[in-house]
């Protein structure tokens, strides 16, 4: 099936031997214009490659992962597209939406809210799963059956969550960082009460501590988690400890490293990239 959505190139460039773009559509799912990067690594001017959906953290852009998590390089080497979304709408004009840098324009936590008058706009989940993915499958030299996912912060927890929700659409998932229960800490508190309301069922239904209790070993090749023991957030919004519980509880492999001295910036995202691009490449040439 073709799709009909045009795209607009708003800049390219030579990167690594292959080209980094940044295109801008307008998007069905969110009902506004939407931007998101793309780096095609030299192997795509050849044929399809696999693809890695990066989903940013809080105040981030389309352009955060690119400039700052030095990726491209083994990109480059081991023939692996790198997608990455914008982390909320923009111009949704919704009362408030940039009052807060963490509920609001640049968090929209990728998840579909159900709550007025977020619900309108704010739908990264049915963005990212139903039109982004299925656009850039369509229209780029991707292979649809080799797409992982991995993420930061925020971005951490919408590759745990959107895998978790959608194990058919991603063959790997990793992550820096993540907010592990958002249920149990004030960020996700004030997210989750803005966009899905009270009621805590629905909370669980986008927190990865909870969705992975109630698993059965979705990736069973493993999950890779990297956290800074330097991160000023890790004790009251990340809890990376309840990940690794409910992970063992649904018999899921884990590698959670934890590393002194780092913090949450992307000084130690870029530290420890490469071992996450190979982790997802692994998984993602098996059979």
């Amino acid at each position: 099936m073709t799709m009909t959505v045009p795209l607009k190139t708003l800049s390219e460039h030579a990167c690594f031997g292959g080209v980094q773009r940044f295109y801008a559509h307008d998007s069905r799912e969110i009902g506004l214009p939407m931007r998101f990067s793309v780096f095609l690594p030299p192997q795509a001017a050849q044929g399809k490659v696999p693809a890695l959906l990066y989903l940013a953290g809080l105040t981030c852009n389309e352009e955060t992962f690119m400039a700052k998590a030095g990726a491209q390089r083994v990109a480059a080497e081991l023939g692996v597209a790198l997608i990455a979304p914008d982390t909320s709408p923009r111009g949704a004009q919704v009362p408030g939406e940039s009052d807060a840098w963490d509920f609001g324009v640049a968090a929209g936590f990728y998840l579909d809210a159900t709550r007025a008058p977020w619900a309108t706009h704010y739908r990264m989940e049915s963005y990212l799963t139903q039109e982004l993915l299925p656009l850039v499958i369509d229209t780029l030299p991707l292979l649809g059956d080799q797409i992982g996912i991995f993420g930061h912060s925020m971005g951490g927890h919408g590759a745990l969550t959107l895998a978790l929700r959608h194990p058919a659409l991603f063959k790997s998932v990793s992550a820096f960082a993540p907010i592990c229960a958002p249920s149990e800490c004030p960020w996700g508190h004030k997210a989750f009460t803005g966009y899905l309301g009270e009621d805590r069922a629905a909370w669980a239904q986008h927190d990865a501590s909870a969705l992975m209790a109630a698993s059965l070993t979705p990736f069973p090749q493993g999950i890779l988690i990297d956290q800074g023991l330097g991160d000023k957030f890790l004790a009251d919004q990340l809890r990376p400890e309840r990940f690794e519980q409910a992970c063992a509880s649904a018999n899921q492999p884990l590698t959670l490293r934890r590393h002194a001295g780092y913090d949450h910036g992307y000084y130690f995202i870029s530290s420890f990239m490469e071992d996450h691009l190979r982790f997802h490449h692994a998984q993602l040439m098996l059979g």
